[in-house]
């Protein structure tokens, strides 16, 4: 197993995957200078890294959009995921490949977590829920029952979203904001309660 992307994000995936008894193989990363992080060797390069078809791989990179632009450099590997030992995920919910799951994450029944998701520490999701792929739901965010929260989107550190919303693609919400309207694609939204500041470009 090897993780793509070694920075900040690449240390705490490591620590989840340790806490399963896992251990990764090393990193790649395309920085020539970093050579280690933690206690594992990083390569710049998969030739370098000597990988084979067997070798299964999480990405590492905290940003949606890169995440998403590596998954499609990356087709045609494995991916696995990495849940923490203290997660609770329901047995009746679903969860993608190459989705990262923190420290401490609830994820309640009937729920639909899909590919490279980054569900952070001590976040919350409820019954029901639909998150899709390559979203970031950050730490001690709360998503009450049935939301649905799109591709790309990022939901910011203690946001709470109340049941029912539906949040489109690639929206960036704000740290601590409260989401009772539903958000369109490209939005920016901040505040208590949630107003949109700005339409971001789709890119």
């Amino acid at each position: 197993m090897l993780l793509y992307g070694a920075s900040g994000h690449a240390k705490v995936i490591c620590e989840v995957l340790e806490s399963q008894g896992r251990i990764p193989n090393g990193l790649i990363d395309d920085n020539p200078n970093v050579k280690t992080l933690l206690d594992y060797s990083v390569y710049n390069t998969l030739q370098q890294a000597a990988v084979v078809p067997e070798d299964e791989f999480i990405i590492s990179i905290g940003s949606n959009r890169i995440r998403k632009i590596v998954a499609q450099k990356l087709n045609g590997v494995q991916f696995t995921n990495a849940v923490h030992s203290s997660a609770v995920i329901s047995p009746r919910s679903s969860i993608g490949q190459g989705t990262v799951i923190m420290a401490n994450v609830s994820v309640n029944v009937h729920s639909v977590i899909g590919e490279h998701v980054i569900l952070n520490t001590n976040c919350s999701i409820d019954h029901d829920c639909v998150v899709d792929n390559f979203v970031h739901i950050s730490p001690n965010v709360a998503l009450a029952g049935d939301v649905q929260v799109g591709e790309g989107t990022q939901v910011g550190i203690g946001a709470c979203v109340k049941q029912g919303i539906r949040i489109g693609k690639w929206v960036m919400i704000g740290a601590g904001a409260v989401i009772i309207r539903d958000v369109p694609d490209h939005a920016v939204v901040v505040g208590n309660p949630g107003r949109i500041i700005k339409m971001n470009e789709p890119v």
